[in-house]
């Protein structure tokens, strides 16, 4: 391990940049001017109620701009010492934050997956006690293929999928597996929700695999539509995914 990721871990340090981090967002949500698409979003989804606020990993960063003062929004962190500076800075900010493995593909195929059982399951209790929760839709370390862990949310929480987008026209693109985007001050940035997306209980395996194609296709299309609306292009088409299209879809 190299010498500043030794110090970046320890306690004190992350507790510091914790703070930084969330006083950064906070500056580049207030100084940025927001669009929120479409019309009326808000008051649509305050009538859906606690929905799963699907994103693309790379955009995860500022997924706390969508949360207005009295939402209750909670997201999912791994317990590894990387997501603890995440955690600080998002619990700063309002979201409750709750640390376990992401309900992947693997998770709700073999109950041997602990970690990823586990996380289902909190992200379920969270959505049946009133909370919205923000959920990273893609295979792991795939960028914009989405797995189907967010269908299986969806299936055993009864609530809706909703795809969200949140860019900035002032960012900085990292050189990262999921192209991560970090919105910089003083620009115009975009909030765009997209359609609703109902699992019901009972799913075929080809049912799971047309709902997570469409959950694809609307991330793509908000993540299309917020950077139109801020006048900037979406770069991460220059950087394909690795991962098959099939591959993304359960065994």
């Amino acid at each position: 391990m190299g010498l500043i990721k030794t110090i970046g871990r320890k306690p004190g340090v992350q507790r510091i940049l914790g703070v930084v981090a969330a006083g950064y967002l906070r500056l580049v949500q207030r100084t940025n001017r927001f669009t929120v698409e479409p019309e009326g979003a808000y008051a649509r989804l305050d009538a859906t109620g606690p929905f799963i606020a699907a994103m693309w990993h790379g955009q995860h960063i500022m997924i706390s701009f969508m949360r207005r003062p009295q939402d209750k929004v909670a997201t999912i962190i791994s317990r590894s010492p990387d997501g603890n500076i995440n955690t600080m800075a998002l619990t700063r900010l309002g979201v409750r934050v709750m640390r376990a493995s992401g309900a992947r593909g693997r998770a709700v195929r073999d109950a041997r997956a602990k970690g990823g059982a586990e996380g289902l399951r909190a992200m379920v209790k969270a959505l049946k006690g009133g909370e919205t929760v923000a959920f990273s839709a893609d295979v792991p370390k795939v960028s914009r293929i989405c797995d189907a862990g967010i269908i299986m949310l969806a299936r055993f929480s009864g609530r809706p999928i909703v795809p969200v987008a949140v860019v900035t026209s002032r960012h900085v693109r990292f050189n990262s597996w999921d192209r991560a985007c970090l919105g910089l001050p003083f620009g115009r940035g975009a909030m765009v929700f997209g359609d609703p997306i109902h699992v019901p209980r009972e799913v075929t395996p080809e049912e799971v695999d047309a709902l997570r194609q469409r959950v694809q296709a609307e991330l793509n299309r908000v993540h299309d539509r917020a950077y139109t609306v801020v006048g900037r292009p979406d770069r991460v088409g220059a950087f394909p995914a690795t991962l098959t299209e099939s591959q993304g879809s359960p065994a």
